[in-house]
């Protein structure tokens, strides 16, 4: 396919159902989408509360969600209104329902696909341009390639929320921004290096800022690492949207987190940040420096990398990167790689981000 097989006024759809870093790291996709064909309608499909993530995108039109439990009739529902309805859809998953849904909504079709899947044979056949899924590529990097079958010139720097004027917490000195709790327990850090860290900060006197989600088990979580540390730290509480997170991490001196959509979000609003990576390799799914994204991949493992505004820190056992669900295999399992991570290490990439977030440092 070639951009010109469109019209100028296309309706196009990119499928992307996942959380919210994923939402986020599909933005140069769909911003590259919106240069090729400016005149396009450009919408997307995603899971019920993903797109909070997009608020404020300029190059998205509209988003349709389906909830992630989606029953059959649900589903059913849904592929009845979107029947046909799109000159071209872009399924950015390899998997069976974004494959079902890119053959029902589009009249043409672009998606991912995996040479060893076991549905390969008709995966392929759903689409105009198959996309051959490469190993060892950064997700950004792999969802440009869709673009590419359209022969588009790609724009590959992530479009965060648009941030409000001001955040209502941000403190009126120089402070920092720390998010505690991943979406999944094999991801953490332990409270200790938490709690140890926030001393550090507030030494070389900034304010702490603490974020976290609104769901209960993460707030359960947060005042189990804050608790005892109430006084010194600032909570966030959840109270902000994500175009409140993008405001108030625009203006930090630094930001530290793991991996995380929140994680992802800091880096592509320009923070200087600060990413605490366990058994998943950065190769793959490390934060996307803001600006025009990486320029060199990340290696699978070591130390402490940087790659523009981004730091990844890692305790590089000889395991790492497993890409498993923590040491015992499962998402509520311990990571031996982040429950053995020193502070002093994590400590070395913030002052290194401290000092890069100086007035007067590009």
């Amino acid at each position: 396919m070639q951009s010109s097989d469109l019209p100028a006024n296309a309706r196009i759809l990119v499928i992307m159902l996942r959380r919210l870093g994923d939402m986020l790291l599909a933005t140069p996709l769909v911003r590259t989408l919106r240069h090729g064909f400016p005149d396009a309608r450009v919408d997307m499909l995603a899971f019920n509360g993903s797109q909070r993530i997009l608020a404020g995108n300029p190059d998205i039109d509209a988003v349709v969600t389906m909830r992630e439990g989606a029953t059959v009739r649900e589903s059913l529902t849904l592929l009845r209104r979107l029947w046909r309805r799109y000159d071209l859809v872009i399924s950015t998953q390899a998997g069976d329902r974004p494959t079902f849904f890119a053959w029902a909504a589009g009249r043409r079709r672009i998606g991912l696909v995996l040479a060893h899947d076991s549905g390969y044979w008709w995966k392929r056949r759903v689409y105009d341009h198959p996309v051959l899924a490469e190993a060892n590529q950064h997700r950004v990097t792999e969802l440009l390639r869709l673009s590419g079958a359209l022969g588009l010139a790609p724009h590959p720097g992530l479009v965060p929320p648009k941030a409000t004027t001001a955040a209502p917490i941000a403190p009126a000195q120089r402070y920092a921004v720390i998010h505690v709790n991943p979406f999944y327990r094999y991801k953490r850090w332990t409270n200790d290096g938490w709690r140890g860290l926030a001393l550090a900060l507030a030494d070389r006197g900034l304010a702490v800022v603490a974020t976290e989600g609104r769901d209960a088990a993460e707030q359960a979580y947060a005042e189990q690492v804050w608790g005892a540390a109430e006084s010194r730290v600032i909570r966030e509480r959840g109270r902000l949207d994500f175009c409140g997170l993008a405001a108030l991490l625009q203006n930090a001196a630094v930001y530290i987190g793991p991996d995380t959509s929140i994680t992802h979000l800091a880096a592509a609003c320009g923070c200087p940040t600060v990413a605490l990576y366990g058994p998943t390799s950065p190769r793959l799914i490390g934060p996307w420096p803001g600006g025009l994204g990486l320029t060199q991949p990340w290696d699978h493992a070591g130390m402490i990398q940087q790659r523009g505004n981004v730091w990844v820190v890692q305790n590089p056992l000889p395991c790492l990167p497993c890409e498993r669900l923590g040491c015992d295999g499962y998402l509520d399992s311990h990571s031996q790689c982040l429950d053995e991570l020193g502070v002093a290490q994590v400590i070395r990439a913030v002052d290194a981000a401290l000092e890069r977030s100086k007035p007067g440092c590009p």
